[in-house]
């Protein structure tokens, strides 16, 4: 996989266009002008977790004696009911009462919608697969962050230039692409297993 297949993949998993409803639903509370401070810092936290599991990922697994075809497999499972979820909208309740009041701090914003386990696990596949191109995983998550962070910062001018209609259709879009991407996930940790070859 090259940067920017990698880049595209991560992006897929970030979800920063199905993320926008919710991120002006959990921001709704906040002062106006605070609002951009605190999505930048909470994109910053989410950018810190995300580059914790990329470096120290492979060592947690490996204590955990975790082999790189579960990860495939298990990517590719979570990966799919992300997808799913995408392609079949549900109901998603945002907050709950100790939530509504003050500002978002970690949770639920930089993690999990931000920082979700659909791209903890697709870090965690690649930076296992393939550990000495650990700087193109690097620049790729970058590069994916960094256009999520422009496309969540412009949120409230997103909306509403592509309305509630067209926000779920590129969500479910980019839900498409990402089935079939975790279909060969698991598809690929299947192989490898029965094999007995890396993933």
């Amino acid at each position: 996989m090259d940067i920017f297949s990698a880049t595209v993949l991560l992006f897929l998993t970030l979800d920063p266009i199905g993320n926008v409803p919710i991120c002006l639903s959990l921001l709704e509370n906040v002062a106006p002008e605070r609002r951009r401070k605190v999505l930048l810092r909470e994109l910053l936290l989410a950018l810190l977790v995300l580059l914790t599991f990329l470096f120290l990922g492979p060592y947690i697994l490996g204590f955990l004696h975790l082999r790189q075809e579960s990860i495939s497999i298990t990517g590719g499972i979570i990966l799919f009911l992300i997808a799913m979820k995408m392609v079949f909208p549900v109901p998603r309740a945002v907050q709950t009462e100790e939530e509504i009041e003050g500002e978002p701090l970690l949770v639920p914003l930089a993690i999990p919608l931000i920082a979700g386990p659909s791209a903890i696990a697709t870090l965690l596949l690649m930076v296992t697969q393939e550990p000495q191109f650990w700087w193109k995983w690097t620049i790729a998550l970058f590069a994916a962050w960094l256009i999520s962070a422009v496309i969540l910062l412009s949120s409230t001018g997103l909306k509403r230039v592509l309305g509630k209609r067209g926000l779920v259709a590129m969500e479910r879009l980019m839900g498409m692409l990402l089935v079939a991407i975790a279909v060969q996930m698991f598809l690929d940790g299947m192989m490898a297993y029965w094999s007995g070859t890396p993933a």
